[in-house]
């Protein structure tokens, strides 16, 4: 198994005079791409304290390497994914840390067709965050009024997603509004910081994933929202958090 670097911001907070714990719940995303999606996850795991993220839960983001660097097949991901879980490297609890796969719908729209089995593979062991065309969708949900300008006007074409030389549809609309190539500027990963506008406006699409063939789909928003509000851990971890507060105090 080729080895597998594993970011995180866990052990880098504030309170560097108490003894680090180990989180009750590890978010572990995995990616199709290379450049673009690892700079956002990176950002997005750089400010979670900002996102009022429970301080018991910690994001990892997976990155591929050596072999596995060019994954980026839904299947395959599925399958790294699998194989993650039994890395010793990565300490993955079955019980309670989640596996979030995220991957772009658009070679589903024509070239292949058994998105429905993919989904339901994926689906019964992991987390699917999938963007339909392509994951600049979800980037450029973090500008306010983007659906409104940019995405309502232009569905047909956004799911047709048509190159222009070597530029999509949806890539050039995402670059009209950044100034900025996202597969070559590790800047595009600053829009993290707007993510509860992406999160807003995810809202007035289809987010659903299982009805995703020729609709502008995005799920992405939701998933983190879902991490920002997960509060299933609250009751299994008051003692824990109150025997920290006795301990700083």
């Amino acid at each position: 198994m080729a080895p597998v670097r594993s970011y995180t911001n866990w052990n880098s907070r504030s309170t560097d005079n108490i003894e680090q714990r180990e989180p009750y719940r590890k978010y572990f995303f995995i990616c199709e791409g290379a450049n673009t999606e690892t700079w956002y996850f990176r950002k997005l795991i750089d400010i979670r304290k900002s996102l009022n993220i429970h301080p018991l839960i910690d994001i990892r983001l997976l990155e591929k390497t050596e072999e596995d660097k060019d994954i980026s097949f839904p299947r395959k991901l599925i399958a790294f994914a699998e194989r993650q879980k039994e890395n010793a490297d990565i300490s993955f609890d079955r019980e309670r840390d989640k596996m979030i796969i995220v991957f772009d719908a658009d070679i589903f729209e024509e070239k292949v067709q058994d998105y429905d089995e993919v989904v339901a593979l994926g689906e019964a062991e992991n987390i699917l965050a999938v963007s339909n065309p392509a994951f600049e969708l979800f980037l450029l949900l973090h500008f306010e009024n983007a659906y409104e300008e940019d995405i309502k006007p232009n569905e047909e074409e956004i799911i047709k997603n048509e190159k222009d030389g070597n530029q999509t549809f949806i890539y050039k609309l995402l670059l009209a509004r950044t100034g900025v190539n996202p597969k070559k500027n590790s800047a595009i990963g600053e829009l993290a910081k707007n993510v509860d506008i992406a999160i807003a406006q995810e809202k007035k699409i289809n987010e659903d994933i299982h009805k995703c063939k020729g609709k502008v789909t995005c799920n992405i928003g939701k998933i983190i929202e879902s991490i920002k509000r997960d509060q299933s851990i609250l009751s299994e971890t008051t003692k824990i958090s109150s025997q920290w507060l006795s301990e700083e105090v």
